[in-house]
């Protein structure tokens, strides 16, 4: 028994030391497998394409992937080790670590790291000033898988402090940040992907996972369907907090995604996605700036 435990053990050490390699290992072959799926059966035509649209998608993510490590070099697997070590966070309480341990642990780890990143998402279309950071990633004219890596740097400097905020606070297993991470990566990819789905399996799919046209309808140019359907991972907590939209109104082919506003080729260049926060007014897409305007 105590063998077992030892390797276990060592097992799971030996993944968080690679952590950075098994993610970019999982992420590129997720990546190459979604594009390829979404360029051999895509939901709608490409208003700009790939090409003028992806070297800018790309670009951020690969500053984004940059400053992240520099920034934080532990990253959110490293901090919940830590946090672990020194006994921070409920789950590390005494009197709770040992009836929540193992895999009730992980599980309940991955539900409320993903609640946590669903209230965020809410937050930044709530506050004008955060949404001026969140719009960049609306802004795609298109809806494909690189789309679900376009965030501005500010956001994802903010998004990483909430994150370790919220580990610090419930402690979780540094193997469950690692499979959060990796899920949500995923995940992301796959619900921003230019997929057509069969009917039936979108509908099945929406059970457990966030698929590709339920989070469309959060990137149209209405702002009533564009705040809806927050959830990035699981579905269910727009259907318990009352923010889930089955289909946008005109349909997945006559909608129209992006903001206005943002929607050019020119607009979609690494150097004016830095720059689109501080570019016009917040607009009427945060709650409650429609009765303002």
């Amino acid at each position: 028994m105590n063998e077992t435990l030892a390797s276990t053990a060592s097992l799971g050490e030996a993944i968080l030391a690679h952590e950075p390699v098994i993610r970019l290992a999982v992420s590129v072959f997720l990546f190459i497998a979604i594009a390829a799926w979404e360029a051999a059966a895509p939901r709608r035509q490409w208003s700009l394409g790939r090409w003028r649209r992806w070297p800018g998608n790309l670009g951020i993510m690969a500053l984004n992937t940059i400053l992240l490590r520099i920034l934080f070099p532990a990253a959110a697997v490293g901090f919940a080790a830590f946090c672990q070590a020194q006994g921070w966070g409920f789950l590390n309480a005494p009197g709770v670590s040992a009836p929540l341990a193992g895999p009730l642990a992980i599980a309940l780890s991955v539900l409320v790291l993903d609640l946590g990143i669903y209230f965020q998402h809410v937050l930044f279309h709530a506050a004008p000033s955060l949404w001026r950071l969140h719009r960049m990633h609306h802004a795609d004219p298109d809806f494909d898988i690189t789309t679900g890596s376009r965030f501005h740097p500010v956001e994802i400097i903010l998004s990483m402090g909430i994150k370790l905020t919220l580990i610090a606070a419930f402690g979780p297993p540094a193997i469950a940040v690692l499979i959060f991470e990796i899920l949500l990566n995923g995940v992301s990819m796959f619900n921003h992907a230019n997929l057509k789905l069969p009917a039936g399996a979108d509908r099945f799919m929406r059970r457990f996972v966030v698929t590709p046209d339920m989070h469309r309808v959060h990137h149209s140019v209405m702002p009533s369907e564009t705040n809806s359907n927050f959830g990035f991972c699981l579905p269910w907590w727009d259907h318990i907090f009352g923010t889930y939209k089955a289909a946008p109104a005109l349909g997945y082919e006559a909608m129209t995604l992006g903001i206005g506003q943002f929607g050019s080729a020119r607009d979609q260049r690494l150097d004016r996605l830095l720059l689109q926060p501080f570019i016009g007014p917040a607009g009427v897409y945060p709650f409650g700036q429609r009765e303002k305007n």
